[in-house]
């Protein structure tokens, strides 16, 4: 297993300085942010440009990597595949199909995305959209040897209620994936404010993790007992902002590390565990943000057998 994190907590920086900074600071890999360059969105990042990516351009990124002893993990790119605006769906749907290509020109393993939602459906209904969707990228996935990973986040902001907005987030759901040739991209920060053991999910399942995030989180029971479960509802003018619980940096909240690491050993891990950095008291500078990714780095290396 090697250590790793997302680029997308440090949008502004370049490439090459984030692989500088990575192997000063221990860190074995990295999971790129590939979003299409659209402008400032929050937690998204373009360090690797798949549209305007050639052979020679691919080979110039692995040589970088390479040089500075760094895994590239996984091509990331967390939207929703099944966006109720069809024409933004098919963008999507295109950029994904982009980034697969791209990871086979790179030599990256995975490619890490979200099923989405389309908020004005059921979720049956919407898994018979997302068995269309997915079956012509998988199978070029297969053809060129890249596995497309799908992250377990809840992504309730998506929908207006607050209600699950990817829908990726229970083991049910997993074995879903599993069926039409998805592999996950494991956050057990997400399964505690779910209700879920992080631990008793991911045993059974280890070998369709193909990858594998942290990001921990802090819960509060007192303001859960007075939102609900979905979170605010009368006043919520930031749709992220359930009132009862916050991302944190590994080590910061309550996700038992010792055992969802060793977890993953036993079931035979072999992957990359990437720091998604999303915590908001070590973030909004540069500065900050390193100080969280040096926090989840003491954290996680003690578990990491070297």
């Amino acid at each position: 297993m090697k250590l790793g994190f997302l680029t997308a907590c440090l949008p502004d920086r370049s490439l090459t300085d984030i692989l500088g900074w990575a192997g000063a600071h221990g860190y074995e890999a990295l999971e790129v942010a590939a979003w299409p360059d659209l402008g400032d969105r929050p937690f998204t990042a373009t360090h690797i440009d798949v549209e305007t990516l050639t052979p020679a351009k691919a080979d110039a990124v692995r040589e970088q990597f390479d040089t500075a002893g760094i895994t590239l993990s996984s091509l990331a790119f967390y939207d929703n595949n099944l966006h109720p605006d069809t024409a933004e769906r098919t963008a999507v749907n295109g950029h994904l199909l982009r980034l697969v290509e791209a990871a086979a020109l790179l030599g990256t393993p995975t490619v890490g995305t979200f099923v989405g939602r389309d908020p004005s459906l059921s979720v049956r209904e919407n898994l018979v959209i997302a068995e269309k969707v997915f079956a012509p990228i998988v199978d070029r996935a297969g053809e060129l040897g890249v596995k497309i990973v799908i992250e377990n986040c809840v992504m309730e902001g998506w929908h207006p209620d607050g209600y699950p907005g990817n829908l990726a987030y229970s083991p049910e759901l997993w074995e879903w994936m599993f069926s039409i040739g998805l592999y996950l991209n494991y956050d057990p920060s997400h399964l505690v404010w779910m209700g879920i053991d992080p631990v008793k999910a991911l045993q059974p399942y280890v070998d369709k993790i193909a990858h594998a995030q942290a990001k921990d989180i802090q819960v509060f029971p007192d303001k859960r007992d007075h939102y609900g479960w979905p979170g605010k509802a009368v006043v919520r003018d930031d749709p992220w902002d359930t009132g009862w619980w916050r991302y944190r940096v590994p080590g910061l909240g309550q996700v038992d590390w010792v055992r969802v690491v060793d977890a993953l050993y036993e079931g035979g891990f072999a992957g990359v565990l990437s720091v998604e950095h999303e915590d908001p008291l070590w973030g909004g500078t540069e500065a900050k943000v390193e100080t969280g990714l040096e926090i989840a780095h003491r954290t996680l290396r003690p578990l990491i057998v070297a």
